[in-house]
């Protein structure tokens, strides 16, 4: 099983037909095509990046796939601008740096911090917040090293975080962090 599956598997059995959904880091677009096909046409879905490369693939893969959400050039950071408070089902985040894209652009605790905080906000009681934290190579440590000590200290009478390592994979595999709004 690989973190992406995991996590996938987790928002299939989170969600259905009529979601909410926010793709925080839109980065090629397939968390986004995922969320809208399992959101459908009653459901709707916002996903967000910093970089318009990643726009553009996201716009471009779900053309493709004859799929529908907004797609909005900006930080995660400014969720809450395009949603209200307790109406999300489920929200995605991938951390690091687009794939095959700039590896001098990538996410970052602060901002990250500030998107999560933001994020939980928006879900309802009941909702998913999925993060996976890819490091390793050239960036991400200090991400994964100040996030991880911050999601242990989240309110547990309101969030059920979940932390998991594959923990005999070698070369920094990603660590899936699912949270549960209580």
């Amino acid at each position: 099983m690989t973190a992406l599956q995991y996590v996938h598997g987790a928002i299939e059995r989170h969600i259905g037909k009529g979601a909410v959904c926010i793709d925080a880091t839109a980065g090629r677009g397939f968390d986004t095509a995922f969320l809208c096909s399992l959101a459908g046409d009653s459901g709707s879905v916002t996903a967000f990046d910093i970089q318009p490369e990643a726009i553009e693939s996201t716009r471009a893969l779900l053309k493709e796939r004859g799929l529908n959400a907004r797609v909005i050039l900006s930080s995660h950071e400014n969720m809450a601008q395009y949603a209200e408070p307790n109406s999300v089902d489920c929200i995605v985040f991938n951390l690091g740096y687009l794939p095959k894209g700039d590896h001098g652009i990538f996410t970052r605790f602060e901002s990250t911090k500030k998107a999560i905080e933001s994020g939980l906000g928006l879900l309802k009681s009941g909702g998913l917040m999925c993060v996976s934290v890819y490091y390793g190579g050239d960036s991400g440590y200090e991400e994964r090293d100040a996030l991880l000590p911050w999601l242990k200290e989240l309110d547990d009478s309101k969030y059920q975080v979940l932390v998991t390592f594959f923990h005999n994979w070698k070369k920094d595999p990603p660590i899936p962090v699912l949270i549960y709004k209580l």
